[in-house]
């Protein structure tokens, strides 16, 4: 009896640790991030080139720049990987540096707010993959939940993303 019940407490312990959401990476370094909004298409760039590519759901209105909070579009141009929150609502995030001086210069001209917290993260909710409802966020780039594991791993802060139509 007491044996068995070792056992399923070495199996326990087997089981959660495989079910982290937190990954190691010990590959290359990401040295680049590209999304091209067009192809719903997110790419991981290393020192010798490709290291990985994501499909993505974007934002509710995906074409044009992001203006203006609440606009529904994810952000073109070139940013930086800021931040990161292992609580999201959505899994995991990485956060992206918009909105940039231009950014805010261009909304306040306008007299209104340029918006932020925008992120790459995980899916809207278990059992959907955010590629099931395309350009559901409100101006993120969605993956799955197992990707952005991969993506919060693999991608530093500091590291360059830069976002094209």
């Amino acid at each position: 009896m007491k044996r068995r019940i070792f056992l399923m407490g070495i199996m326990s312990a087997f089981l959660s640790g495989c079910a982290s959401k937190f990954r190691s990476y010990g590959g290359p370094e990401v040295t680049r991030v590209r999304l091209y909004k067009g192809q719903r298409l997110l790419v991981l760039d290393g020192g010798d080139g490709v290291l990985q590519t994501y499909p993505v759901g974007l934002g509710f209105a995906p074409e044009g720049h992001k203006q203006f909070e609440g606009d529904g579009r994810t952000p073109e141009g070139a940013y930086l990987v800021d931040k990161r929150n292992p609580e999201s609502t959505y899994h995991l995030s990485v956060g992206i540096s918009y909105p940039n001086e231009a950014d805010i210069a261009f909304a306040e001209a306008q007299g209104r707010s340029p918006g932020g917290d925008i992120f790459i993260h995980g899916g809207p909710r278990p059992g959907i993959e955010p590629t099931d409802v395309h350009d559901w966020t409100a101006g993120c780039i969605a993956v799955t939940d197992r990707q952005i594991e991969d993506i919060y791993a693999m991608v530093k802060d500091g590291t360059p993303i830069h976002i094209f139509a």
